[in-house]
């Protein structure tokens, strides 16, 4: 009876939980979205928000507005984090902290605050508790994190000031050739800028006795969608496999809960498009799938199993940003994972282990990856309409030559960075070890040569992370 009592409290506190924490992320991340939307679809200029100040102001004799609405550094860091405390505890994972103080510092831990790593907390908390300790060799490894995520956002900026941000802003002015080259740039800015802010979180960390998961693992040189996945932003790939993607039913069925996500898509897929006319489209949707399950029982598990999948890249996506674009760039991921899971199945490489076959399965997960960001990067629909269309109508294969003549300090700055990227992981490990290795002396005299060569690429003006205006 007393476990029954202690179980219903233990679900109450998780719903309470997770009500609060999804609501404070909608509302600071979805404000206007919500908005926008409502007053589109009912062509009102008065929406729930506007009814919710005037409300405000009648009562309290103050005016709350959406467009003053402050967004809060590194609000989805945080309430990953703190969702992940409340699910662990309901999973036994963890017990309690011992004071509020030990809970804000996981949760405000400033490092990985704004970007990330997302920490889970049966993986850090326990190191609260634990008496401080760095020797050399740590505090070597420490510092060449720092460094190397430093020189990575240098870089980043470099080629994005010089190159990328120039096609994705006017798109209009190059040709296919130039967009092409800027769409692989971008695919390494971004993996420099966002993985060189984790490597210096990672590495700062280390120095305050705090032990972070690595967050990318050469993820270029992934050969599948699959692996890609498992190798970029592991901690939040790892965070929505472990908190959404299983308890949706994984690879093995479908749950009430996965049909829930798939109608909060389905209602932002409405409230994007401004169409009534969609909910009877979802309505069909529905009926048809029903339909399905009961006279083809055989693929139910099947479909269950992509819906899951499918559902946990779109809300990945939605989770970046409630547009079109980034709702599209989720689910083009979703349907590259959901090929990749039967083309392994028939694929006539996948016994063999050559380095050929393994380079030529490399660059066709990178070129696809690549292109569905183009609706990460792009700022609207109409920017990824002229990419798409000045690299179908006016290719310029003839230019290539005067091109690679017009920017060759930037991209040879971009296929020095992916060949660097792609060097064997053994090898990675070998100058780490030897930079840690160093004398105090010695890291020191490094650590001020590299800041004075980063010197030289450094933009007139630091860019922000990419990642901060999530």
């Amino acid at each position: 009876m007393h476990r029954s009592h202690d179980d219903r409290k233990r679900k109450l506190f998780l719903t309470l939980s997770v009500v609060l924490n999804l609501s404070l992320l909608s509302y600071f991340k979805y404000s206007y979205f919500f908005n926008e939307s409502i007053n589109q679809i009912t062509g009102s200029q008065h929406s729930f928000f506007n009814h919710f100040t005037h409300f405000s102001n009648t009562f309290f004799g103050t005016t709350l507005s959406v467009d003053k609405l402050l967004l809060p550094v590194g609000v989805s860091f945080f309430t990953f984090q703190s969702l992940s405390y409340t699910i662990d505890m309901y999973r036994r994972k963890i017990l309690p902290v011992e004071n509020v103080f030990d809970y804000g510092f996981f949760v405000c831990f400033f490092p990985h605050l704004v970007a990330g790593p997302i920490v889970k907390a049966h993986d850090f908390l326990a190191q609260i508790y634990q008496p401080y300790r760095l020797d050399k060799n740590e505090f070597g490894m420490a510092l060449f994190w720092i460094l190397n995520g430093f020189s990575k956002k240098i870089i980043a900026d470099y080629i994005a000031v010089n190159y990328i941000d120039r096609i994705f802003d006017n798109p209009n002015f190059f040709s296919g050739v130039e967009t092409i080259f800027g769409i692989f740039g971008y695919s390494l800015q971004i993996y420099m800028d966002f993985s060189g802010y984790t490597d210096m979180a990672i590495g700062i960390a280390l120095i305050l006795g705090y032990r972070l998961k690595t967050n990318f693992l050469s993820p270029y040189k992934a050969t599948s969608t699959s692996e890609f996945w498992k190798r970029w932003h592991i901690s939040l790939s790892s965070w929505l496999q472990e908190y959404l993607y299983i308890p949706l039913g994984g690879n093995k069925k479908g749950t009430i809960g996965s049909y829930i996500a798939i109608a909060v898509i389905s209602v932002f897929m409405i409230l994007l498009s401004g169409k009534i006319w969609l909910i009877w489209l979802m309505i069909i949707f529905a009926l048809l799938l029903t339909l399905c399950f009961i006279f083809i029982p055989k693929v139910k598990q099947s479909i269950n199993t992509n819906i899951n999948l499918m559902v946990t890249m779109l809300l990945g996506g939605l989770w970046h940003g409630s547009s079109w674009l980034f709702l599209i760039w989720g689910g083009l991921n979703g349907v590259g994972l959901i090929i990749h899971k039967f083309w392994k199945n028939i694929s006539p490489f996948k016994n063999s282990e050559g380095k050929g076959t393994r380079f030529l399965l490399m660059l066709i997960t990178l070129t696809f990856i690549s292109f569905t960001r183009i609706f990460f990067r792009s700022s609207d629909v109409e920017t990824v309409n002229t990419i798409f269309y000045r690299i179908g109508n006016h290719f310029g294969a003839d230019l290539i030559f005067k091109i690679i003549e017009g920017y060759k300090f930037v991209l040879f700055i971009i296929l020095a960075g992916y060949l660097i990227h792609w060097i064997p992981e053994k090898m990675k490990e070998r100058y780490r070890n030897w930079f840690s290795s160093l004398n105090y002396w010695g890291m020191g005299g490094m650590a001020v040569l590299i800041v004075l060569i980063m010197y030289q690429f450094m933009s007139g003006e630091m860019q922000p992370f990419i990642y901060f205006q999530f």
